[in-house]
């Protein structure tokens, strides 16, 4: 074929309006570049509006994404790459001082995962001083799902991608392994969905459910009351010899939050029916100051006599009672929940007394008509639970009891100051003229007092908390810090170092301290409801017509000494 001329071989020689793009034209008739230079910019400026509206979209969606979790982040499109990056914001109104200690407890986070990733990957624990894993909780990754929400929450989002991969291709539950009820549920199963509310990833759903299927047979029971350990692969399910045969009540009414919220998120009501018919039986044997021994007989539903206390086996029970409330948006349908709370906060009242000479306020334990002069660090999230519970009390009554977190509070923080090493033990005892002494002195990385020091912060705007809770995650790292992660102390006066990484380290205590440095639009408490391992899980409306009223009739009040 022969070869085309040169005018035929350029297409802007024709005579169509693309003729005006030929540098010759303009040299004949020299009027008409401006009319290029109007038609090119014009034409750059139209598509470069196209390619900003796309990603004003795409900010957008994102930003809707993120807007229910409250995380701060500012949004940038980098150049011409379509290319967003997310990095974590400042606020006008926060203070420099806020935000350096918010980033050094990330990266106090980061070097708990990065320990746990490098020495003990996949595994429920990590033992630092020694550099392994240990499965405490028979295999289930505890610390990785235990933290899928904090690295979230804190914009870690390589080491959330690589533990979201780990869930989706080797979490299995198939274990022949006798779990407890009460861990699997309050770490595993809900740091899956709170993991599922914060991302919209549905292999957290899906793992969820696979999880809750394996331990709904614990509710099998003649009463409802569930039995507290259940073997994961064959569902066998029964209650630890050191019990008696009797289950506990923390364990048996902290559930509550995460088989209702699982309900919700995949429509099935059987979760929600399992763990409220425990609660309808605890209900009907609801003492009139709504204390509860912390045995309960899952055959007949009675209570054993045991010790009342708000420290462990008792705990986590009266702060559900609360969060159900909360978690269904305060509606008729959870009002019994409420109404089962103010009865216990009345009778919580009638447990506290003051040491001398300092007055500090604690929590007594209670077994028949014998006071104990004695109150565990676990019963230290009890003044954040009364803070968050005040705002549904009128104007006076709320004052009162946030007057009374405030002194709890008081007294918790100084379970950290009064050791040489500014941790706190596992429980004190009050003695006459001795204000507190330290009885079991262990500390495990333990989260409540800095629980309480956030709710305390977000509910009452005082500044106070944010100090005490950065004095006490100072001790922590002096006292706590090694090279390959975090340990607790075998001893608080000596600081003598014990071997674990606890997995509620990094769920709650540096998830509660982040929090403590960030603004209060960082997971709104209006929008978010935190179980007891501190995932948080999202709010949702529940309807009238989700409460049986015959199960839940009202109590009569009976009036109980405040002292």
């Amino acid at each position: 074929m022969g070869k085309k001329s040169s005018s035929s071989a350029l297409p802007w020689r024709s005579t169509g309006g693309c003729r005006y793009l030929h540098p010759s034209d303009y040299r004949k008739s020299p009027k008409r570049l401006p009319f290029l230079i109007f038609t090119f910019i014009f034409f750059n400026y139209f598509l470069w509006d196209l390619h900003a509206l796309s990603d004003a979209h795409q900010v957008e969606e994102l930003k809707c994404k993120l807007k229910g979790s409250g995380l701060q982040t500012n949004i940038f499109v980098i150049g011409n790459s379509n290319r967003i990056e997310m990095k974590e914001g400042i606020l006008d109104d926060e203070d420099p001082v806020s935000i350096e200690r918010r980033q050094k407890v990330k990266d106090a986070m980061l070097h708990a995962w990065n320990s746990y990733e490098k020495y003990a990957w996949g595994k429920d624990e990590l033992q630092p001083q020694t550099k392994n894993g240990v499965d405490s909780f028979g295999g289930l990754g505890a610390t990785l799902v235990d933290s899928l929400d904090t690295l979230f929450i804190m914009g870690l989002q390589e080491q959330f991608q690589r533990a979201r991969e780990w869930v989706a291709n080797s979490l299995d539950f198939n274990k022949d392994y006798d779990a407890s009820v009460f861990e699997t549920t309050i770490r595993v199963l809900g740091g899956l969905l709170s993991a599922f509310d914060l991302s919209g990833d549905d292999i957290f759903l899906q793992k969820a459910k696979d999880i809750a299927d394996r331990l709904l047979p614990a509710w099998n029971t003649a009463s409802g009351i569930p039995y507290n350990r259940i073997n994961l692969a064959h569902g066998d399910a029964h209650n630890p010899n050191w019990s008696g045969g009797n289950s506990t009540l923390a364990e048996s009414g902290t559930e509550q939050l995460e088989f209702i919220v699982l309900s919700q998120r995949i429509k099935d009501p059987k979760y929600q029916q399992k763990v409220e018919t425990a609660i309808k039986k605890i209900h009907k044997i609801f003492p009139s100051d709504g204390l509860l021994p912390i045995y309960i007989n899952p055959h007949n539903g009675t209570a054993s006599p045991s010790t009342i206390t708000f420290g462990a086996m008792g705990d986590s029970f009266y702060e559900y009672l609360l969060k159900a409330w909360i978690q269904g948006n305060k509606t008729e349908a959870v009002k019994h929940y409420r109404d089962m709370w103010e009865m216990s906060m009345r009778g919580l009242q009638g447990l506290i007394r003051k040491s001398t000479p300092s007055s500090f306020a604690y929590i007594c334990e209670k077994r028949g008509n014998h006071l104990a002069d004695k109150m565990d660090e676990l019963a230290c999230f009890a003044p954040g639970m009364l803070a968050l519970g005040s705002n549904g009390y009128g104007p006076g009554e709320a004052e009162k009891f946030i007057a009374l977190a405030e002194e709890l509070a008081w007294t918790c923080y100084n379970f950290y100051q009064s050791t040489p090493t500014k941790l706190a033990g596992e429980n004190y005892r009050f003695p006459t003229g001795k204000d507190m002494t330290v009885s079991t002195r262990w500390n495990i990385l333990r989260p409540e007092t800095i629980e309480s020091l956030f709710y305390l912060w977000r509910l009452t705007g005082n500044k106070t908390y944010r100090e005490w809770g950065w004095n006490i995650f100072q001790a922590f790292e002096r006292n706590s810090r090694v090279e390959t992660g975090y340990v607790g102390l075998e001893d608080v006066n000596t600081g003598l170092k014990d071997n674990m990484m606890q997995s509620f380290f990094l769920a709650e205590t540096l998830k509660y301290l982040y929090l403590l440095f960030s603004p209060p639009s960082v997971i709104p408490l209006d929008e978010w409801v935190f179980n007891t391992e501190g995932h948080p899980l999202k709010i949702v409306t529940r309807s009238p017509d989700e409460r049986d009223e015959h199960l839940f009739e009202v109590i009569p009040e009976k009036s109980v000494a405040v002292v």
